[in-house]
């Protein structure tokens, strides 16, 4: 019997909930670290146990769940949230250097990753040895934006505003690469990761910032529960449409390798 697809098709609702899956992290690991005010190491061991323990779920189960899947990824984003505010506020190495550490550290995942199986293939993933290192990836992936858009705030000084248009920037271009040009699909898809996830952090400090900042002063609780109903929603609606069987809503091909 052949193995089951385990992860998300990459379609329009997959970025539009990958960003909402980001902001929920970077909301969710502000309301641990800063509102609850117990620390980056304990805020960071509570998101890496809540993601470890939907990743184990996430392993164990013979196909593909959404519910199960973005909450997933909402681990990540949440974990990715922590470490890079691990790496600057408590080991004290700054955005550039910990941004610089996490992209090595993904380099080498993706390297490992095209030497075993001699091709990266994001969709369909039906072995668990792949699907390992797709989360490992996705982990430092999300890890990655975090501190490269911190980085762009507190080093580059950029304003909320104007790193949302700077992510936003990068996020067309490979959008356009991808139309326009015969760049591998994966390469780009990759790219897109990272810089959704500072891309849906901005969201998150334009629900939690105060109005004088031009945000809507929720607060990390109220935010993170208005980015999990809307990410609810487009769980829902995405899995409708996938039984409806409406392929024109793919943005990239499904089967596309980084060789």
């Amino acid at each position: 019997m052949e193995n089951l697809n385990k992860v998300a098709k990459i379609t329009l609702y997959f970025w539009i909930m990958k960003v909402l899956a980001t902001t929920l992290g970077e909301t969710l690991g502000d309301l641990f670290s800063m509102t609850m005010n117990i620390g980056y190491l304990i805020s960071l061991i509570i998101a890496m146990v809540f993601f470890l323990i939907v990743l184990f779920i996430q392993l164990k189960v013979s196909r593909f769940y959404a519910a199960l899947y973005w909450l997933v990824i909402v681990g990540t984003t949440t974990v990715g949230t922590e470490i890079s505010d691990f790496i600057d506020r408590t080991l004290h190495l700054g955005y550039a250097i910990g941004s610089s550490i996490l992209f090595g550290l993904l380099l080498l995942v993706l390297y490992i990753w095209h030497i075993q199986e001699k091709k990266i293939v994001v969709y369909p993933v039906t072995r668990v040895k792949v699907e390992v290192l797709y989360w490992i990836a996705i982990l430092f992936s999300n890890s990655l934006g975090t501190a490269f858009g911190d980085f762009l705030s507190d080093n580059l000084g950029l304003s909320y505003l104007y790193g949302a248009m700077v992510t936003a920037g990068v996020i067309l271009i490979v959008v356009a690469l991808h139309y326009f040009t015969r760049i591998n699909a994966v390469l780009l898809f990759w790219i897109a990761f990272v810089f959704t996830r500072p891309f849906g952090a901005t969201f998150g400090d334009f629900l939690t910032k105060p109005i004088v900042k031009g945000g809507l002063n929720l607060g990390t609780l109220q935010s993170s529960m208005v980015a999990a109903a809307l990410l609810s929603i487009l769980i829902f609606i995405s899995v409708r449409v996938e039984r409806g069987k409406q392929p024109e809503l793919e943005t990239s091909s499904g089967g596309a390798t980084l060789k």
